[in-house]
């Protein structure tokens, strides 16, 4: 069944994680989706382990649904290549930083006289203006820059990396969807096509929107366990006698009560809870909950708060996640084809539509394995495409 973004082509000069990520959502929606690889530059995501039959399986999941062609963009040839696209993928991402398309002359402003109905989105760490402009930079640089890192941590110890990419996959990825679709609707109201600028650290910036409040209200800036939702009161992670660890969401009254059920503490009911103050009271609470979820293990908490509504959950590790019975029942784990006929397992699309569906067509490709597929398509002859070869545009 054709999923809901069927019809739509996406030219995709993006690597890495951010932009091959938001590509992939929308190619699981059924847009189709072209990479743009260059032969000789290394995109770690191809390097980096684990491998699945000789190819990053990193890089499959993220670039899966999709199809790829080689193309040396320092080739003259590549231009004309590049047009003949332009003629059928009115969508295009880069990542590359803020001017680098334009030297290769492939910026919007000369793609847009081609066709003003081209949506061109920039995705980069810092955005196409400012000073920071054509600053190098990943996902730890544009939290830190955004204030994210200035008050999730622990006091006295400071920062801490974050797991997942917050900044490349939640600013990034999810930032450059929307903007993407905005578009389309604009365009399709319009006939108008636009410039994207998606920028990181803006998005990781807006993802902290009630801690900046403070500063930006009372002129107060958040510290490491200052707030109710970084550390600074029972909403958090308490660790339990076999070293594992809880979460306790338990903010809401009701929920606080069924907490105190839980640990067999009804004489803290009242003592905390949504709108209670930071203070001693606060901190007292706490102490007495880290001391009682560390008499029990894991396994025995789960079963005390599995039939009670008290926003309390094991704190799981992947392999755990992959066969928790919640996530199995959405499916958030399946078993992708590789062009082998094999499968891979990947997580899933997280977009659920009760009539066009994600799917999950394919693995990620390998490097230009749909160039010959995508030249004879845009109308090259073959021999036009092997004297281009002869002349290393495709590596």
């Amino acid at each position: 069944m054709p999923g809901p973004l069927d019809g739509i082509r996406i030219l995709d000069f993006s690597t890495l994680l951010p932009g091959p990520f938001a590509t992939m959502m929308l190619a699981d929606l059924g847009a189709e989706v072209l990479k743009v690889e260059a032969p000789h530059r290394p995109d770690l995501m191809r390097l980096g382990p684990p491998h699945d039959g000789g190819m990053s399986a990193g890089h499959m999941a993220v670039n899966r649904n999709k199809r790829s062609i080689a193309l040396n963009l320092k080739n003259p040839h590549s231009l004309r290549v590049v047009n003949l696209l332009m003629e059928r993928y009115d969508i295009l991402l880069e990542q590359f930083r803020p001017g680098v398309m334009e030297r290769l002359g492939l910026g919007y402003e000369s793609l847009r006289q081609q066709n003003p109905r081209l949506i061109y989105c920039s995705l980069t760490g810092y955005g196409q203006t400012g000073p920071y402009r054509d600053r190098a930079g990943h996902d730890l640089n544009y939290l830190a820059l955004a204030g994210i890192l200035s008050f999730s941590g622990r006091e006295g110890q400071g920062p801490v990396p974050q797991g997942f990419q917050l900044a490349d996959v939640g600013a990034g990825s999810y930032n450059t969807v929307v903007s993407i679709l905005a578009a389309l609707i604009h365009r399709q109201r319009t006939g108008e096509g636009q410039f994207l600028d998606v920028s990181m650290t803006d998005g990781a910036i807006a993802y902290g929107t009630l801690a900046a409040t403070r500063f930006l209200v009372a002129g107060e800036d958040p510290g490491y366990e200052t707030e109710f939702l970084n550390g600074g009161s029972h909403y958090d992670c308490f660790r339990t006698l076999d070293g594992r660890y809880l979460s306790v969401g338990s903010i809401e009254p009701q929920f606080f009560e069924a907490l105190c059920k839980g640990i067999g503490r009804e004489d803290l009911v009242g003592k905390a809870g949504w709108g209670m103050d930071l203070g001693e009271a606060m901190r007292a609470t706490k102490r007495v909950l880290v001391e009682v979820f560390a008499t029990r293990t894991l396994k025995e908490w789960v079963q005390v708060f599995q039939n009670l509504d008290a926003c309390v959950e094991p704190v799981l590790r992947i392999s755990e996640m992959s066969e928790h019975p919640q996530i199995r029942a959405r499916g958030m784990v399946v078993e992708v084809e590789k062009p082998d006929g094999t499968v891979q397992r990947q997580i899933n699309s997280p977009f659920r539509f009760s009539r066009t569906p994600a799917e999950m067509r394919h693995t990620g490709p390998a490097l230009g394995e749909h160039t010959s597929e995508v030249l004879r398509e845009i109308g090259l002859t073959e021999e036009e495409v092997r004297a281009m070869g002869k002349e290393g545009l495709f590596g």
